[in-house]
């Protein structure tokens, strides 16, 4: 099951269907299956103040992920700042939805076992994100004839 929680941030959400289709795709094309997921949306200073409290980090970040996952079962809270996230779209010059998709599969990722400590580790991680954006590409483009 997974479930969209909106903390101090309020924005339209769209495709939550087709979302949640994306999201349990991705865990099952990784040989996963989802379990209990929340994704919970919260402004920049909320997710801060988790890192603070949590990781010890003293900085923002766009998501944290807890995991809670048991051998195949995915579940976890995916925290992500929709203020980073917006401030990413626009550094990066994507919109917004794509950006907000990077990061839930990224955090859908480190559920899966995928970690980004190190150089090589993140280039993995960029690439598997790109794999999954175009897959949800193919869930909303007519194919090409």
């Amino acid at each position: 099951m997974i479930l969209f929680h909106f903390l101090s941030v309020k924005f339209k959400l769209p495709h939550r269907r087709l979302l949640k289709k994306w999201l349990h795709l991705l865990a099952e094309t990784e040989g996963k299956q989802v379990g209990e997921l929340s994704v919970i949306f919260c402004s920049d200073e909320e997710l801060r103040s988790i890192n603070r409290r949590y990781l010890q980090h003293d900085y923002f970040t766009d998501i944290i992920t807890f995991d809670y996952c048991d051998s195949r079962r995915l579940s976890g809270d995916l925290f992500i700042s929709y203020d980073r996230v917006c401030a990413n779209a626009r550094e990066y010059r994507q919109p917004p939805g794509d950006e907000l998709r990077r990061v839930m599969a990224h955090g859908l990722l480190h559920l899966c076992g995928y970690r980004d400590g190190t150089a090589r580790e993140r280039e993995k991680m960029r690439a598997l994100e790109n794999k999954y954006m175009e897959k949800w590409d193919a869930l909303f483009l007519p194919p090409v004839s």
